[in-house]
């Protein structure tokens, strides 16, 4: 994409529309309305999600929303790879998937079994992108970015829509933030209420744009990184979150540990380490709001109890 040509931005409306898209083909996961250490809190529980994650609903709507096509080629830390690869499949297109050397099995596996021809690149996913994108350009083929892409952020965004109608009482939503495609999603979904997007201080792709006033290159070092290790904020996020700013936060990888820990104490919830990101946040009291919609993205990890 050129550095000179402004992004297509998604709308509100354009959120709505893929609700409507992907409504035969995703789950509508559920809300959970809980109380810890005697403070009220609600559980998005996307990673419920077919997929274990919500990468699916952007896939979705990126092939569904798209112009028409038999192929498609993406790279991936793991999630987007899986959903795009099961969205391809469920709509008889051919998926090319590139990761990098260091994915986890425990995301490698499902993602070999859609069937997508898997190509491991580099060791980092901006190395496995560069390669995706250069085979997709050679060869004329969709190139599907991760969280880089109008119909993706769409998409994602049907996660803060179901909240705002499951979960009206919350006053606040609370997100993990890697390229930015769920916190610009969810913050144009989320009608009015204010969003929260949190980061490990490993990978602070939205402070470091937000600091800088455009995306710029970060360091990529955390528990979390293998889903949040963008190093890079997408522009198209970038763009939403500019005109529609969000509560920016930062947790510690002791703190997303210790939060993994603590919602398999409570709920049974074997979450990967991104998706107890929102709740080190709440557990450290940096969420705002009296009670906040904490989103629980995905479950996508070889999961073990620490300590």
């Amino acid at each position: 994409m050129s550095t000179t040509t402004a992004p297509a931005v998604p709308t509100a409306t354009d959120v709505r529309a893929a609700a409507e898209r992907i409504a035969p083909y995703v789950r509508r996961t559920p809300v959970m309305r809980a109380e810890i250490d005697g403070r009220p809190l609600t559980l998005k529980l996307e990673h419920l999600q077919r997929t274990g994650a919500f990468k699916l609903r952007g896939a979705l709507n990126a092939l569904l929303g798209g112009e028409p096509t038999d192929r498609v080629i993406t790279a991936s830390g793991g999630n987007h790879g899986l959903g795009v690869a099961t969205a391809a499949s469920m709509l008889g297109v051919h998926a090319t998937v590139y990761v990098p050397e260091t994915v986890p099995e425990a995301k490698a596996e499902p993602l070999a079994a859609t069937g997508a021809e898997i190509v491991r690149v580099g060791e980092q996913f901006a190395v496995a992108a560069e390669a995706a994108v250069a085979r997709a350009e050679s060869e004329g083929v969709r190139y599907l970015h991760a969280y880089d892409d109008a119909l993706v952020v769409a998409g994602q965004g049907t996660v803060g829509l179901e909240i705002t109608a499951d979960a009206p009482e919350c006053d606040s939503i609370v997100v993990a933030v890697g390229g930015g495609g769920l916190v610009a999603g969810v913050r144009l979904g989320a009608g009015g209420r204010r969003v929260v997007g949190v980061e490990p201080e490993g990978c602070q792709s939205l402070g470091a744009a937000l600091a800088a006033g455009q995306p710029v290159r970060t360091p990529v070092d955390s528990v979390a990184s293998s889903a949040l290790g963008a190093a890079v904020l997408g522009r198209v996020p970038f763009e939403v979150l500019r005109q529609r700013p969000v509560t920016p936060v930062l947790v510690s990888d002791a703190e997303i540990i210790s939060a993994q820990t603590r919602l398999w104490q409570e709920f049974r919830i074997a979450a990967e380490p991104a998706a107890a990101v929102p709740f080190a946040a709440w557990l450290a009291g940096r969420v705002p709001g009296d009670n906040p919609c904490l989103v629980v993205c995905g479950a996508n990890a070889d999961w073990r109890l620490h300590g």
